[in-house]
């Protein structure tokens, strides 16, 4: 199959009329309302109860769709034996097991069924809150031990306390309204919402530490990443106010559990309400058998309701599918004609990479991301661009599967308005991307080109001209231009091991930036946004900032 065969068929040209040789398999053991929601519209449906792969594979060979939970492994070899495959539907968020990258080389779209569990999760979040201010699993321990321990179990009502969030994403939301309901205050910390959203909730947003010394309960709703993983370590729970009961049905390398086993045996935290470790099932039992802790086994989405929703819209997302061309959760299909694609292939990449280099160095909650392309690109439509803007640009804040499909989409949800333009001012480049973002703290204002043997890079940075490679791991640092900052960034990262592959350096009236490709250390912990080389190269007072930056 050449390049342009491959172009051509990840683009709809066409639906499929349901017939008798229309066949869509459904794996896993989804529910009877998924298979009725698909035969009353006449397809076929077969429901797999094979074991192997190589069963599965004689299945999907006449077959249009498939549709699996997590157990289902959809490798290269599957998707390219299932000639006739159209559609994936995946009933669930996650699509690890499912291989992305040859579904969208054959053409074959790639579906989910983000947030259906929204409910679930929200739910027992506010069960865990329950449970741990009023000593429920302990008395019932103690209840069935035969031993009666009232003077012992001494609750807290959740009326008038404050409850703090760490994401105020679907779950999150869902989370805030229940708490309401029980007369909590509700305070919020992320970025990446606007305040007119949480105003509209009746949610506060606080940064971080106001949220550790305030809430009485702290719960988190975010992904896990480089920058969240045991964000909630010895140094953070010292910062919680006493007594805090923390709560996370997210994600399990968001807590430094030893840490939060020392904090609660040492009466600093109240308690803990678990449901995500970051090994599962947990090796280390001694924070899970802590009687200041309720733990549940991952549970969180495991509802009938919840099992039964993410089912149907998966089905349902086939059938638009098949039958009308809608496309509903896409994680891997640009929607964009053959050509187009073929015109704006090369500056994805870039785009990709602009939005992504953007997004860590932005401070405060994202308003507007302005697009703006000269040259070539400011000609025709460049739907594929803003969609890799985006994509890049919401990567390192959500744990929704972000596509080039669902960018436009997840930035109307979060109220970040996206503002396009074409400029003819000629440029030095024959092509040129600028991205610039207006956030509640600010601008940040990026420019970017294709260098024929050089690959993507950043042209400009907040006004001041530089010739960088955003590829791998970066320092990007802003300075007063006087003599000795080369030398001090130099100095510090010899210190710490740190090898300098590339240094970049522009300058004009206002100062000077440098973006340094470095070498990754093995030393992680150095190099986290808090970590010790950013804060030596603080240390030299003609350094406004220094942000590092992994694409």
């Amino acid at each position: 199959m050449t390049n342009d065969e491959k172009v051509a068929r990840i683009i709809p040209t066409n639906t499929t009329k349901v017939g008798q040789t229309s066949k869509i398999v459904i794996v896993d053991g989804l529910s009877n309302s998924v298979m009725d929601l698909l035969r009353r519209e006449g397809w076929q449906v077969e429901v797999f109860t094979g074991s192997s792969q190589d069963e599965l594979i004689k299945s999907l060979k006449d077959a249009e769709g498939l549709i699996i939970r997590s157990a289902t492994q959809v490798d290269a070899t599957l998707l390219s034996s299932a000639s006739h495959l159209k559609v994936v539907a995946r009933a669930g968020t996650g699509v690890d097991n499912i291989d992305l990258t040859t579904a969208s080389e054959l053409g074959i779209l790639v579906l989910n069924s983000p947030g259906a569990n929204s409910i679930s999760v929200a739910e027992h979040t506010c069960a865990l809150i329950l449970t741990l201010g009023r000593s429920i699993a302990r008395a019932d321990a103690d209840m069935k031990k035969g031993a009666w321990t009232k003077q012992e179990l001494l609750g807290t009502e959740l009326w008038r306390k404050t409850l703090g969030l760490v994401g105020l994403g679907r779950i999150g939301q869902e989370v805030a309204s229940r708490a309401q309901a029980f007369g909590m205050r509700v305070l919020a910390h992320d970025p990446y919402i606007s305040e007119e959203i949480a105003r509209n909730l009746n949610v506060e947003l606080v940064s971080l530490d106001e949220l550790c010394t305030q809430s009485d309960f702290l719960s988190l709703h975010v992904p896990s990443s480089v920058d969240t993983f045991n964000m909630f370590d010895a140094d953070r729970l010292r910062k919680c106010k006493p007594g805090l009961r923390l709560i996370n049905t997210a994600r399990g390398g968001l807590i430094d559990e030893t840490a939060l086993a020392d904090a609660i045996e040492s009466g600093h935290i109240g308690g803990a309400g678990l449901d995500v470790f970051s090994q599962e099932p947990p090796a280390e039992t001694r924070l899970t058998t802590l009687p200041e802790v309720v733990a549940t086994p991952h549970i969180a989405g495991s509802t009938e309701e919840a099992q039964e929703l993410v089912g149907v819209e998966a089905a349902a997302g086939v059938r638009d599918y098949l039958r009308l061309g809608i496309i509903r959760n896409a994680v891997n299909f640009p929607a964009i004609a053959p050509e187009e694609t073929q015109r704006l292939q090369p500056f994805v990449n870039l785009a990709q990479k602009i939005g992504t280099f953007v997004a860590q160095l932005a401070t405060g909650r994202i308003k507007t991301v302005s697009i703006r392309y000269y040259g070539e690109l400011a000609t025709g439509k460049n739907e594929l661009l803003v969609g890799a803007v985006l994509m890049g640009l919401f990567k390192t804040m959500l744990s929704t599967t972000v596509s080039l499909i669902n960018a436009r989409a997840l930035a109307r949800d979060r109220d970040v308005e996206v503002i396009e333009s074409h400029s003819t001012r000629p440029r030095d480049f024959t092509s040129l991307l600028a991205v610039r973002l207006e956030t509640s703290l600010g601008q940040l204002w990026v420019e970017g080109a294709l260098f024929e043997h050089g690959g993507p890079r950043v042209v400009l940075l907040d006004g001041v001209e530089i010739e960088a490679s955003i590829e791998g791991t970066s320092i990007v640092i802003r300075n007063l231009d006087e003599p000795g900052v080369v030398g001090t960034i130099g100095a510090v990262l010899g210190e710490h091991g740190i090898n300098i592959a590339q240094f970049a350096l522009g300058r004009d009236s206002t100062g000077a930036v440098a973006v340094v490709n470095i070498d990754e250390s093995t030393n992680t912990e150095e190099l986290k946004t808090d970590g010790a080389v950013i804060k030596a190269l603080l240390a030299n007072p003609a350094i406004k900032s220094a942000d590092l930056v992994r694409i």
